[in-house]
């Protein structure tokens, strides 16, 4: 029979309780996967994002298709950005064709913009297009903003990103890794768009040349986008990802922004 020395005392007990109990959390901790760049809700330029929307995947699907759509009835066109090379594997219709600059015209009325087409080489349509594609996948416009330029709707999602239940809203380029229903921005035109540490705020977006696209695909290293007025169509993009996902900027598509899809 033990001795009564060896028997801890009552009060030791309780302590050696505690201990093995912060232990045993401490190896759960340890042992629980990191979160993957972009799960966490995190912050942005030092203030909180808020809290996600209800998941809502048949409407990000939506998204997807009506852009997929758009890109196969224009036939397919491809531009491949690989590297400070650019090619066109596949040309597909044009803006200004006979058969398809009347479909343009149907971006523009989202846009409220009903007298413009594709004969209006001038006036480019990319916002317009995304704002086709959310506008008819249902998205409300409470979340996107149609506008004919896209600084419209991103500096309202910039600004709102600390709003809950949120669609849309903003990564970093260096820790992020998008995925499909995102949306990834670059300058267009001769204007810059400087972040500070990878961030921008609603201000900085202000009057800006940008330009988005869809992210309709990912496999691997490789990323799929699709986004209206990509050289005189609607387009398919082929992206490279660095060996963490995320996107390389080229000197073609300096990328500085992502919208992340939380549907």
């Amino acid at each position: 029979m033990p001795s009564c020395s060896s028997v801890p005392h009552p009060a030791e007990q309780v302590l050696l309780r505690i201990a093995f109990v912060a232990l045993c959390l401490t190896l759960v901790a340890c042992g629980a996967p990191a979160p993957r760049p972009g799960e966490a809700p995190g912050t942005w330029a030092g203030r909180p994002i808020g809290q996600a929307p209800s998941p809502n995947p048949g409407l990000k699907q939506a998204m997807i298709q009506r852009a997929t759509r758009e890109w196969e009835y224009f036939d397919r066109q491809v531009v491949v950005f690989k590297g400070a090379e650019e090619s066109i594997p596949h040309v597909g219709a044009w803006e200004d064709d006979y058969t398809h600059f009347s479909r343009v015209n149907v971006y523009w009325r989202a846009v409220n913009k009903p007298a413009l087409d594709g004969l209006d080489c001038r006036q480019p349509w990319s916002a317009a297009f995304i704002s086709w594609v959310m506008q008819s996948a249902g998205v409300p416009t409470s979340q996107f903003r149609p506008a004919i330029a896209h600084w419209v709707y991103l500096s309202a999602m910039v600004e709102e990103a600390s709003y809950p239940g949120r669609y849309f809203v903003p990564r970093r380029i260096q820790d992020y890794s998008p995925r499909p229903g995102d949306l990834v921005c670059a300058p267009r035109g001769r204007t810059p768009v400087r972040p500070i540490d990878g961030y921008i705020s609603a201000g900085m977006l202000q009057g800006a040349e940008t330009h988005c696209d869809l992210v309709v695909g990912k496999s691997g290293q490789t990323l799929e986008v699709i986004g209206g007025n990509v050289r005189n169509s609607v387009s398919k993009s082929i992206l490279e990802l660095d060996a963490q996902g995320r996107l390389k900027p080229v000197p073609r598509r300096p990328w500085f922004l992502v919208m992340e899809n939380r549907l």
